[in-house]
């Protein structure tokens, strides 16, 4: 698997549209950022392309989401973590844009408004198809060069991920080239058995990973945590508690219940759920089994039997790609699950954490 970079593309003195992945939580009353890891991988690149004038096309959310928002916050963040001025246009390929772009000086860094307020970037299409849409017309000829950094949303076929690359000389930025290569070893020679583990609040990134892992005989076994465990705790026919459904309702992942379904109905035995649950009752941590959650609890962790059987699974994989929290890992008393199988898996003779 081989991806051209930032250095064969010869970015210095060009103005460079740099695709990010700076989907992040947010805290819906403040609207402040809650975790900038995403923006601190994304670091180096945009120092790479320092000779250039930057161009950042990223995302929040998708449309009917609470934390569906506006970039202003992002790009206060980046210019915070970067250490230097990051200009944000509330526009994406406007007469605002274009006029930022076009004032740019080497060294610049400018961020446009969330590309999915655009239509077209929230369809899923070939990328031939994606190369026609107005939105690439409209961006590739803003710059001269095209540098995808996004592995975090590599997989959709949406026209900034797969149009871009076909409208305009292209590369990966430094996380994808890191991201590819790890990636690589998991696909050909890793040591066997490949566990994948899939955990945190991005349910649908997560079940279209399982999918296609599972499919492609990629991993051997999926351990679901956190929120993608709820997910197909429902869809095994589970009762979760009012707090954590009414949590996956308020994240519209209703339709991803149904696609965990369809994996449950054709890979039941490589799907490994939590069979205990640690809950908020009464201010305290509390665990039962996934039969008996109570109705008006949240939960928030996984439970200390199912950390023991779900750390042997992992100390028994050659490789471990861990993917997302077990749990409310920010409050000690619910970040045992997080902590013990991240532990676990680095232990492992080959793991991506």
């Amino acid at each position: 698997m081989t991806i051209g970079t930032i250095k064969e593309l010869g970015a210095d003195g060009k103005t460079v549209l740099l695709r990010l992945d700076l989907n992040s939580p947010i805290d819906p009353a403040s609207n402040l950022i809650l975790d900038d890891k995403r923006f601190r991988e994304h670091i180096p690149t945009i120092r790479a392309l320092a000779g250039s004038r930057t161009v950042i096309v990223t995302h929040q959310s998708r449309p009917g989401k609470k934390d569906f928002t506006t970039l202003e916050a992002h790009a206060e963040k980046l210019e915070q973590l970067l250490g230097k001025p990051v200009t944000y246009v509330d526009s994406i390929f406007g007469h605002t844009a274009k006029d930022a772009v076009k004032s740019m000086k080497i060294g610049d860094v400018l961020m446009l408004e969330n590309v999915r307020f655009n239509a077209e970037e929230n369809l899923t299409l070939k990328p031939e198809e994606a190369k026609k849409t107005l939105l690439i017309k409209k961006l590739a000829s803003m710059a001269d060069v095209f540098v995808n950094d996004a592995f975090g949303t590599a997989h959709r076929s949406q026209p900034t991920v797969v149009g871009l690359p076909m409208a305009m000389r292209s590369a990966g930025g430094l996380l994808m080239e890191k991201e590819v290569f790890t990636l690589s070893k998991v696909f050909s020679g890793a040591p066997k058995p490949v566990c994948m583990v899939l955990g945190g609040t991005k349910v649908d990134d997560s079940i279209d990973v399982a999918r296609n892992v599972l499919d492609k005989g990629i991993a051997d076994s999926v351990i679901v945590i956190g929120v993608v465990a709820n997910v197909f705790l429902i869809a095994a026919g589970y009762n979760i508690g009012k707090p954590s459904t009414q949590l996956i309702a308020q994240l519209k992942y209703q339709p991803e219940i149904e696609k965990a379904k369809e994996i449950l109905a054709k890979y039941k035995d490589r799907v490994i759920m939590p069979q205990t649950v640690a809950v908020r009752e009464n201010n305290h941590r509390k665990e039962y089994p996934i039969t008996k959650i109570p109705d008006d609890c949240p939960v928030l962790d996984i439970g200390m039997d199912s950390i023991q059987d779900l750390v042997s699974v992992l100390k028994k994989s050659g490789t471990v790609v861990f993917n997302g929290p077990a749990g409310l890992f920010e409050e000690s008393d619910f970040a045992t699950g997080t902590y013990e199988m991240i532990k676990a898996a680095s232990k492992v003779e080959f793991s991506v954490v």
